[in-house]
């Protein structure tokens, strides 16, 4: 039973005297208090302001750098295809080719997947979103630690890793270095 449904029969069960409504009231006063204090422990701003449009947004990169591997591959694939006849090269190359077609069909499957995950996220945001500005939910002061710490350690494991929208220094520029 919820502390809701404890107030409606304490309501019922008590007497109606102006001290007891008092006492009731304050009780109701405090259940709200704690339970504003129990969203803002969940940072629905937070969520809906940073973390879940990384999701979506980062989501959105895999689907994209997946479909580029795969046109890459094919495209490449398509190319040897292309090649001069000659005897029994072309029959293994064409084999082979067949195989890495047959491969990156992955993209289609994960991308619909991922793009109903993406999806999900973004309607879970919208209603997050909506639940907050209803309830007038502000975040819990300060910092919360143990997610400055996963943040941190992310960001350091990434230094030099996937950048959205492409790598931050273009792949020329890493080649020049070797020149």
């Amino acid at each position: 039973m919820g502390p809701m449904a404890a107030f409606a029969r304490d309501a019922r069960s008590q007497p109606s005297t102006p001290s007891a409504m008092v006492r009731e009231l304050l009780d109701i006063a405090d259940y709200i208090a704690n339970l504003r204090d129990a969203i803002a422990l969940l940072r629905a701003n937070e969520l809906t302001r940073d973390r879940l449009p990384m999701v979506h947004e980062e989501l959105g990169e895999v689907v994209a750098a997946t479909a580029g591997a795969t046109n890459s591959i094919m495209g490449n694939a398509e190319a040897i295809l292309a090649l001069p006849e000659s005897p029994g090269y072309r029959a293994a190359v064409e084999a082979k080719i067949y195989d890495i077609f047959e491969a990156c069909a992955f993209q289609d499957i994960t991308g619909q997947r991922i793009a109903k995950v993406a999806e999900a996220m973004s309607q879970l945001e919208g209603r997050l979103s909506r639940f907050s500005s209803a309830v007038k939910a502000r975040d819990a002061a300060g910092v919360d630690e143990a997610e400055s710490t996963r943040r941190s350690r992310n960001e350091a494991l990434l230094l030099n890793g996937p950048q959205v929208g492409g790598p931050a220094t273009a792949q020329d520029a890493i080649d020049a270095l070797f020149d």
